[in-house]
């Protein structure tokens, strides 16, 4: 160790919880729309030097979980963006709810910080660092899961590439998201290795590998399939979406963008929360009041049909109601789907998905009787709750391909996103990325070209205000339209990959990589000292 990196590590021992801290920060500066990937690194670093030496099982929870809170918290700041759009809340409390948030978040780096030092804090700190890169795996797995799942953002997404370069994402396939995490955390551990052993062969050859692969485009890039398709990115921002006084200016926008066609076959494909009307037949009819023509969902679907013309199929996001009674008797809705349904030339209803991995406390309010007596209801937009439907689901549409459907945030799930049942053509994902951020929207994008990667299948977004982008099963960005524009994108879809290693094993793989780091972790320093012994 050189004398300024023994100065530097002195002063970091002296306050590991502010050093904690600080490489937390410093290592979230990696992700989009940073992507200072050389910080992420030299911050992940300096964390497995720290739970490396930390001197108690305590201390190496401690730091953890501070790396983790800082690092999350930071992450994750785009949520406060949400409150700016919520009436019924004080804005200021976005700015808490995100480090609360990230109070519970950071307890998974934690677990692996405690379960590295428990296991193989005497081992050399490349094995601690395969130990380590295993016990991550895990917890980044648990917390995709785990009360309802959290996933945002796996760590491995600060070595993702530019637009038309995977970077080291190319190895998603054979590994899955939190494999890959769990890959970058050991090679920072292994470069820290080298760098304190003089080696700096083992510094410069890798951080210079990736450095090359973060920068040269995919050298295959996917064939087009024979499916066209118009992307729409109406451009809706927050503040007017749910003003009734904006609805028909609204759907005069996607009408011009759409551009109707009446001799060519495609699917039209327009975000979540794109259309306002009721499209199912038989609520009451007070529901249909904010409608064009007041009482007539059939009317509100053929203008649609009218719009994308006799050829074409639409996909657009629609709120759909559950009608029951409500505490009087009458007939009222007692919950909502966040859907999306396909519509004909025609305007008939073709196909539908309801919206399955809901937003906690966005979407519906959990253990509602215990908390709606403490004003905790404003949290959620509607005095009623989303209910989720049944998860992942093919719709076929015919001569318009088998498109399977993710609503929002529900991309972000690794291995929740395609029906086991039947495999897609694409993946449809609609959002509305009003309410993102600049941090929040480029993060989304850099997971939905995760999924492509590691399922081997095309992405397709569509947005209310951007980022929407047509994703090849390379995680290359074919096309986009970026944040804050109205406009429309019109091409093929591109051609699906063979299932991937683990779009055929799924999570069984994630676990795999995981023993097997702990194993190697474990037994290497075993097999090299027999090897020197014997020597």
């Amino acid at each position: 160790m050189t004398g300024r990196l023994a100065a530097l590590a002195a002063l970091v021992q002296r306050c590991p919880g502010l050093a904690a801290f600080g490489l937390g920060l410093i290592a979230a500066c990696a992700y989009p729309p940073l992507h200072l990937w050389p910080l992420g690194l030299g911050g992940l670093a300096g964390f497995v030097w720290l739970i490396h030496t930390a001197p108690t099982w305590r201390s190496a929870t401690a730091r953890g979980w501070l790396f983790g809170w800082a690092h999350l918290t930071l992450a994750n700041n785009w949520i406060a963006t949400a409150f700016t759009h919520q009436a019924k809340m004080p804005e200021a409390l976005g700015w808490a709810a995100v480090p609360l948030l990230c109070l519970y978040l950071a307890w998974y780096p934690a677990l692996a910080a405690l379960a590295a030092h428990l296991i193989a804090r005497k081992r050399p700190l490349w094995a601690f660092g395969l130990v380590l890169a295993s016990a991550w795996i895990v917890t980044e797995w648990l917390r995709g899961w785990v009360f309802t799942g959290y996933p945002w953002p796996p760590v491995g997404l600060m070595l993702l590439g530019g637009w038309e370069r995977p970077g080291l994402m190319m190895f998603l396939p054979w590994m899955g998201t939190y494999a890959f995490s769990g890959l970058t955390v050991l090679i920072a551990a292994l470069v820290l290795d080298s760098a304190l052993r003089r080696n700096w062969a083992g510094v410069v050859l890798p951080t210079a590998y990736i450095a090359f692969v973060m920068n040269v485009p995919h050298a295959q890039p996917t064939a087009d399939s024979n499916l066209r398709y118009t992307l729409v990115q109406p451009y809706l921002p927050q503040a007017e979406l749910n003003d009734a006084s904006k609805f028909e200016e609204q759907f005069a926008r996607l009408a011009r963008l759409t551009a109707p066609e009446r001799d060519r076959s495609r699917i039209v494909l327009w975000p979540e929360s794109a259309l306002p009307d009721y499209l199912e037949d038989g609520y009451p009819a007070f529901y249909y009041d904010r409608m064009t023509a007041a009482g007539d969902p059939a009317f509100a679907r053929r203008r649609v049909g009218a719009v994308i013309g006799p050829r074409s199929t639409l996909l657009a996001g629609v709120v759909n109601l559950n009608i029951g009674r409500n505490a009087a008797g009458a007939p009222a809705a007692v919950s909502a789907r966040n859907s999306v349904m396909g519509l004909d030339g025609a305007g008939r209803i073709v196909a539908g998905y309801d919206k399955a991995h809901l937003v906690p406390y966005g979407e519906y309010l959990p253990m509602r009787p215990l908390l709606e007596p403490l004003g905790l209801s404003r949290l959620v937009a509607g005095s009623i709750d989303y209910i989720p439907g049944p998860g992942p689901r093919t719709l076929d549409l015919g001569e318009h391909g088998k498109v399977g459907v993710q609503i929002c945030y529900e991309i972000v799930f690794s291995g929740e996103v395609v029906d086991p049942a039947t495999r897609p053509d694409f993946i449809f994902n609609p959002s509305n990325d009003g309410w993102f951020g600049s941090w929040g929207s480029p993060q989304f994008v850099g997971q939905a070209r995760m999924r492509a990667i590691e399922e081997g299948l095309p992405v397709i977004r569509s947005t209310t205000t951007g980022i929407s982008a047509v994703i090849d099963p390379r995680g290359v960005v074919r096309a986009a339209i970026a944040t804050g524009k109205a406009d429309a994108v019109v091409g093929f879809v591109p051609e699906a990959d063979a299932p991937t290693l683990f779009a055929r094993l799924g999570h069984g793989l994630t676990l795999a990589w995981a023993a097997l780091l702990f194993g190697l972790g474990l037994a290497l320093p075993r097999v090299l000292a027999l090897t020197r012994a014997r020597g």
